[in-house]
């Protein structure tokens, strides 16, 4: 990679250090989703035997005001709010892609499509000392 500068390389290992935080984050939001998902099917079960159970008004706080409730609060009264696939797609429609998108015009503007290129330069580098010693 002896054609790109060290403020090069350097600026395209951060990019791609921040995309992968970013797919991290993706993760924990899909992690966050499934889980969200499995306590509101819990909260079903919950309403379905508090009624069996003779709970009427237990079980209707948890029809009428946990299951149809979003996560994320909406900043409009009638609305009860964004789910948790609302907060991850929007999250991989207004964010993630896009800095994908980002980080591969970086990585084709500044080196020809070339990706890792600063860990590219460490593996050449410690097999040449690996064959020196």
């Amino acid at each position: 990679m002896d054609d790109l500068s060290d403020a090069e390389v350097s600026g395209l290992h951060e990019m791609e250090l921040g995309i992968e935080h970013f797919r991290r984050a993706h993760g924990h939001l899909v992690a966050f989703h499934h889980a969200t998902g499995r306590g509101m099917d819990h909260l079903a079960t919950a309403e379905s035997d508090l009624r069996d159970a003779g709970h009427e008004a237990l079980a209707d706080e948890i029809r009428d005001h946990f299951l149809p409730r979003g996560v994320v609060p909406s900043k409009r009264p009638d609305d009860h709010g964004r789910w948790s696939y609302d907060v991850l797609e929007t999250y991989e429609e207004l964010f993630l892609n896009d800095v994908v998108a980002l980080g591969d015009a970086v990585a084709d503007r500044v080196a020809d499509g070339r990706r890792h290129v600063q860990e590219r330069e460490q593996e050449r580098e410690w097999q040449r000392r690996a064959k020196q010693e």
